[in-house]
Parts: C-alpha cells; sequence; structure tokens
C-alpha cells in the first residue's frame, strides 16, 4: 500500500526517514540529562559561596570533572536539536530559517564548548 500523493511521486517528496532517529536520539539525551542534572546539583550546590580553593580541589578529581562536562555537551547538543525542531516547525520563510538554523547551531557549540573549556581551564590549571 502506497499513501504517497501522485503529486508526490512525481516531485520525489515524501519521508526523510530521519524523523525516528532523530525523535530516539532526543529521548536517549533526555534519559542521559537525568542522572547527571543530579549530580551535577550535587556537586554545585555545596560549592556554592565556598572559597576558591575548595572550588578548585573539587574539579580536580576526574569524576567530578567528567560528569560536569558530559552534562554541558549533553545538555548543550539536546537544545540545539530542541530549538531546531521548534525552529523548522514555526518558521516558514526560507532566509529565516536558514538564519536561525545557523544562529542555533552557532549559539549552542559557542556556549556548550566555552562551559567545557571553563572547566578544564579550571580542572587543570586551577
Amino acid at each position: 500500500m502506497n499513501f504517497k500523493t501522485d503529486r508526490s511521486k512525481v516531485s520525489g517528496l515524501g519521508s526523510a526517514k530521519s524523523g525516528a532517529s532523530h525523535w530516539f536520539g532526543e529521548r536517549l539525551k533526555s534519559v542521559a540529562l537525568i542522572p547527571l542534572t543530579i549530580i551535577f546539583i550535587l556537586v554545585m550546590a555545596p560549592l556554592i559561596g565556598k572559597d576558591h580553593n575548595v572550588v578548585i580541589e573539587s574539579f580536580q578529581n576526574p569524576f567530578t570533572s567528567i560528569s560536569i562536562i558530559l552534562f554541558f555537551l549533553i545538555t548543550f547538543k539536546h537544545l540545539e536539536e530542541g530549538l531546531q525542531v521548534v525552529i523548522e516547525d514555526y518558521v516558514h520563510s526560507k532566509g529565516k530559517l536558514l538564519f536561525l538554523i545557523i544562529f542555533n547551531k552557532l549559539f549552542c557549540w559557542t556556549f556548550g564548548l566555552t562551559a567545557v573549556f571553563a572547566i578544564l581551564k579550571i580542572t587543570f590549571a586551577g
């Protein structure tokens, strides 16, 4: 049984066959963020208001640094993919769509990598 219209058959339009993997990736990142968010809160909450040396000492633990880096990388990738879906659904002008998707990627990657750089600098340089 074929569900394509005659026009879509001629135009070559149809499923891009990437929706299910995108959907599954979003759900996987959501599930991964649950324990990472808990770890982030458990690590960062006690450090609020502490001395600089205590914070440096805390981040020199590899588990702490890797967990916080993973938290930021997955958070910003999840944000990027989620915002892209919203942009694709609600922006209909081709020019605006392209601009917003590029801006979204640049924004998320810039802040994600900045967070990772800051954590690595704290971990290794103090």
